[in-house]
């Protein structure tokens, strides 16, 4: 090999270069149609081998192999597989709104069944494919060689219906990409039709005409909007919906039937995937779904449960199976070699021009054979006008190119005039023959001067092509079957429809183990066997319905929200799901208080108040969660510095005029007054001033009150001591308050912590140290002090620690019916910081 030879490349020229030939061979002649015709060369050449070997509709069916076998053989030299999946493609009438194929046997189906092998099948061209070639013979497209030149194949087809829109395509190559939806063909013609009378038509005035695609499997579409934008641009998202119904059965039973389907879903998929969210139970009301499909056409049966919510049902279904998808447009074509996004009345225009230069080429190969035959005709008359002296010279030439001559020199026949006459059988020289040549002459001539106007004036090609639409319109057109919505409708699922109502126990613990167990699992053991750690202890232990909600208050001002079927169901013995596991908190960041609420749109708000003394009221709604409160927690309470914390929140609803607001500090000031006087305010807000603390002094708890009330105290030496709220004057807030201890100069006593109970309650308190250790004290046991006393001893401190917390001892579940604003002896007061709290 010569040096001459070689070329020296990078790697990055050559994959460039070779890429570059590579896309543009896929691009070009495998994947993306034509703007003209509609289709992909395999389809092309699928329909024009298949009309050339006469395997057309009015003729019988033929094997499905030898139809791929010629198209393979003579113009596609790829797979079979692939030329034969084309074919298959081309009669499926639930992909193609008008099948170019007519097919016998198994040719697939919307369950996604594949079609029998091509030895199985036959094939032959649909009647309305005839029209995709009608007229290829009169020179209307342009002709090239094969693969290996031994035949000619068309490099477009006449296609005198608008097939790009009327079946449409999909297709993926490199680095593009195309999805054109099927639509009506009689709404594409007539667009076409006023399109070549208003070439200044806009998009809105052609959408008069066609409103959007039409599948031929039917169904929905929603989005107006979408439709338009694709039409503009070439680019669009739709919603595709089903069509349904909800129908009545015997007993009050009812029943979802689905008729239509969106365009490319697979039916038995969509069956099993209906009966996987029954049997997961992602969806309550289900009994069954079924396929009831049969020749009469397509039927989804989905049977409900009595009293079973069908419209939630069916929005939950369309929201999570493909009852509903969203389709996109991407409408890509090849227009003149190279690919191109293209709108409707881009395509409308380019098939319009295809036509007119179809009809033009025709006319033009018409009127040549016209002309040819009527110049022949001319010579044929003139020959049987003179036919002895013709007859005489015939005799006297020596042979057919001597004869052919002689006529040309004696009479000034053309050469094609003398061989017509020279070829003329004896029973053509009757009278007969001359007045059928005359007639043809005569016909020949008003053809000739029909075809000579159509090419010399427009708008008589229009009108040819106006005609012919009309003609195919009347034949094949047929009325719309998929039905067009302005706007997109919201699905809004009730929460009913996806959760079974179930009764069951939900706990938080101090440590953020959250968790709900199965009132059977509750049951089966001991309250404290809850699986919580030696060293953690339950904030929360409440029956709830999974259908409520759960918001988990922490003491930096942040809000976690679950909706209780959410959390881990576990065995009560089981320890739970830690809150970190989906939520990150701050070191020194915890849980304080839990709140259960059946509903999210009750009237109530909740009380928040903080260590630095301040306080403020907060609606429910204020709370609601965002769409990202699986991963993030809400802020419900701006802190005003770095040292404060929130130390309570309780749910309130105005019912007892008696009830007011008790704060005491650290250093034992207490304070009570109307709950009417703290303002209602947002989530960010940091409150107002709830009592007036020294510089060194911090608020230890603020709870609800009735007048009535008794309250219990706790303090850092552990002494307890019981009072009643009366001693408290109500007041307003932010004053400094009176002193609830007697003041030592000798290691005085510090709250830590009160609540306020009923005096019908007769159960235990519990005060729980910083070790943890837990003791119990029954109220009974302690006697009402006065304001100024110090209470009692109960605490160790050097053995047991330090008390941080006084709460109702949980002796029971709370039964979510209590009243938030009476105390039980066996739920905790509604007011602690650290206490199951309920609006029933």
């Amino acid at each position: 090999m010569s040096d001459n030879k070689i070329e020296e490349l990078t790697l990055e020229q050559l994959m460039g270069e070779r890429f570059g030939r590579y896309s543009k061979s896929i691009i070009q002649e495998r994947a993306l149609p034509d703007i003209r015709d509609g289709l992909k060369p395999v389809q092309r050449r699928i329909l024009f081998a298949m009309n050339k070997d006469g395997n057309t509709y009015d003729k019988g069916f033929r094997k499905s192999a030898k139809s791929v076998g010629n198209v393979m053989g003579n113009f596609h030299p790829h797979g079979d597989s692939s030329i034969y999946e084309a074919l298959v493609r081309l009669s499926q009438d639930w992909k193609l709104l008008e099948p170019l194929i007519e097919m016998h046997g198994n040719n697939g189906s919307m369950d996604g069944d594949p079609p029998a092998a091509m030895r199985y099948t036959e094939a032959r061209l649909s009647k309305i494919a005839g029209l995709m070639l009608r007229d290829i013979n009169k020179d209307t497209v342009e002709m090239t060689l094969n693969f290996d030149d031994t035949e000619k194949e068309p490099t477009v087809l006449p296609a005198r219906i608008p097939n790009l829109f009327v079946n449409g395509a999909t297709g993926i190559s490199a680095g593009y990409a195309t999805e054109i939806p099927p639509h009506n063909l009689r709404e594409l013609i007539k667009a076409l039709i006023f399109l070549m009378q208003h070439p200044d038509a806009s998009l809105d005035d052609l959408m008069q005409y066609v409103p959007g695609p039409d599948f031929p499997t039917g169904g929905i579409i929603q989005g107006t909007d979408g439709i338009r934008k694709a039409y503009e641009t070439g680019r669009g998202r739709v919603i595709l919906r089903a069509k349904t119904t909800i129908d009545e059965l015997r007993g009050g039973r009812r029943q979802i039937t689905v008729t239509e389907i969106p365009y490319e879903v697979n039916k038995a998929q969509l069956v099993k995937r209906i009966n996987d969210l029954r049997l997961n139970k992602k969806v309550e009301g289900i009994a069954e779904a079924r396929d009831e499909t049969d020749r009469s056409g397509l039927r989804l049966a989905i049977e409900l449960k009595r009293n079973a919510d069908a419209k939630g049902i069916l929005n939950y279904l369309l929201k999570n199976t493909d009852l509903q998808i969203n389709y996109n447009f991407n409408m890509v074509a090849i227009d003149d070699q190279r690919p191109m996004r293209i709108g409707l009345k881009h395509y409308l225009e380019s098939y319009l021009a295809f036509q007119q230069e179809i009809i033009t080429r025709r006319t033009r190969f018409d009127l040549n054979k016209a002309k040819t035959r009527l110049h022949i005709v001319e010579g044929l008359i003139k020959a049987l006008s003179i036919l002895d002296q013709v007859i005489k010279t015939i005799r006297s030439s020596k042979n057919r190119k001597d004869a052919t001559n002689n006529l040309v020199a004696e009479y000034q026949f053309t050469q094609p005039q003398a061989e017509a006459i020279v070829a003329l059988q004896l029973y053509r020289l009757t009278n007969t023959d001359v007045t059928d040549l005359q007639d043809e002459q005569k016909r020949l001539n008003d053809a000739i001067a029909e075809y000579e106007k159509i090419l010399n004036d427009k708008n008589e090609l229009n009108r040819v092509l106006v005609r012919e639409l009309k003609t195919i319109d009347k034949a094949f057109g047929s009325d719309r079957r998929t039905q067009i919505e302005k706007h997109v409708q919201k699905l809004t699922v009730d929460t009913k429809v996806t959760v079974p109502d179930e009764e069951v126990v939900v706990l938080v613990s101090h440590a953020g183990y959250i968790k709900r167990s199965s009132l059977r699992s509750f049951n089966a053991s001991s309250l404290d066997d809850n699986g919580l750690r030696e060293d953690d202890y339950p904030l929360l232990i409440q029956s709830a319905s999974t259908l409520s909600h759960l918001f988990m208050f922490t003491n930096l001002g942040h809000v976690i929200y679950r909706p209780i079927h959410e959390l881990a169901d576990t065995k009560w013995k089981e320890t739970g799901e830690h809150i970190s596991q989906s939520i990150g908190l701050a070191d020194n960041e915890q849980i304080i208080s839990a709140l259960i609420l059946d509903h999210l749109d009750v009237p109530g708000t909740v009380i928040i108040s903080t260590s630095d003394g301040q306080v403020k009221q907060t609606t429910i709604s204020d709370l609601n969660p965002g769409t990202r409160y699986k991963s993030r927690a809400s802020v419900f309470m701006k802190l005003k510095n770095d040292q404060a914390q929130v130390l309570n929140v309780q749910y309130y609803e105005p019912k007892d005029e008696n009830t007011s607001l008790t704060a005491i500090s650290k250093q034992g000031y207490g304070l009570r007054f109307d709950v009417a006087e703290v303002p209602v305010q947002g989530t960010r807000t940091a409150g107002v001033r709830a009592i007036n603390l020294k510089d060194d002094d911090e608020l230890t708890n603020l709870v609800l009150t009735n007048d009535q009330d008794n309250l219990a105290i706790i303090t850092q030496r552990g002494a307890f001591k019981e009072m009643a709220a009366s001693e408290l004057e109500l007041g307003r807030r932010a004053r400094r308050g009176v002193l609830v201890l007697h003041k030592l100069k000798k290691n005085p006593h510090e709250v830590v912590d009160f609540i306020a109970y009923s005096p019908e309650f007769h159960g235990a308190l519990e005060v729980i140290t910083n070790r943890p250790e837990f003791q119990d004290i029954l109220v009974d046991d302690h006697h009402l002090g006065t304001i100024k006393s110090n209470g009692t001893f109960v605490i160790d401190t050097d053995t047991q620690g330090v008390p941080v917390t006084l709460r109702k001892k949980i002796t029971a579940v709370d039964d979510k019916e209590t009243d938030p604003n009476e105390s039980t002896e066996d739920t905790p007061q509604h007011g602690s910081k650290r206490e199951t709290l309920d609006i029933n």
